[in-house]
């Protein structure tokens, strides 16, 4: 299965989502290769930090022929995850295209919403290639007990995409294993930011069949 996490407005926690993503299914046993087509390359700094053996290949390609090499480029593992480009480009173009799913993290503020518009065209774009691709929003770093937490839902519901059950709290645990190059899950294993991680993938594995 390949799935890229995309967002053409920055800050929305694309790379968060792509290793949090990646370290699940690593972590279940799968072999999963993290392409980081992002020219800032966060993922590619998140895996150079990291003290310990890779949970998981983490590899740059900042190129908008994706769709085009990534059979090759992911030979031989269960699944791809693509950390997508800050912008609407021909990169996020070619990231969509070379995907099965693509997963769409949105905080919840109104312009977070507003700029999620540009991406789901892109996906209806590329549906005249790929009819069977799917999309879904993951609300991210969502503030507990908030009245824009809640409304964010609502406010979604007006574009046609799937909206994951399961959303990511903003939490400090994210940044502190980030600037090791771990995962949530390494640093607290029963902690609810693995839990909130865990239950975003076994749902987007749902959907995805």
């Amino acid at each position: 299965m390949i799935f890229s996490v995309l967002n053409q407005k920055g800050g929305v926690g694309k790379t968060t989502i792509s290793v949090g993503l990646a370290a699940s299914l690593a972590h279940a046993g799968s072999r999963v290769l993290l392409v980081d087509t992002d020219p800032q390359g966060s993922a590619l700094d998140w895996a150079a930090a990291r003290q310990d053996e890779p949970l998981f290949t983490v590899v740059g390609f900042p190129r908008p022929s994706i769709h085009k090499e990534i059979s090759q480029i992911g030979k031989g593992y269960d699944h791809i995850v693509i950390d997508g480009p800050p912008r609407v480009t021909d990169l996020a173009r070619s990231a969509i295209m070379a995907s099965d799913v693509v997963l769409i993290p949105v905080q919840p503020s109104p312009y977070d919403i507003w700029a999620a518009e540009e991406v789901v065209k892109l996906v209806d774009e590329a549906r005249i290639y790929k009819e069977n691709l799917k999309s879904a929003f993951v609300v991210n770093r969502k503030i507990t007990n908030t009245a824009i937490g809640r409304d964010v839902r609502e406010a979604l519901s007006a574009y046609p995409v799937h909206v994951l059950a399961a959303s990511i709290t903003q939490r400090v645990v994210f940044a502190e294993a980030a600037a090791q190059g771990n995962a949530v899950f390494e640093i607290e294993p029963t902690g609810p930011a693995t839990a909130e991680i865990e239950a975003m993938v076994a749902e987007l594995l749902e959907y995805a069949k």
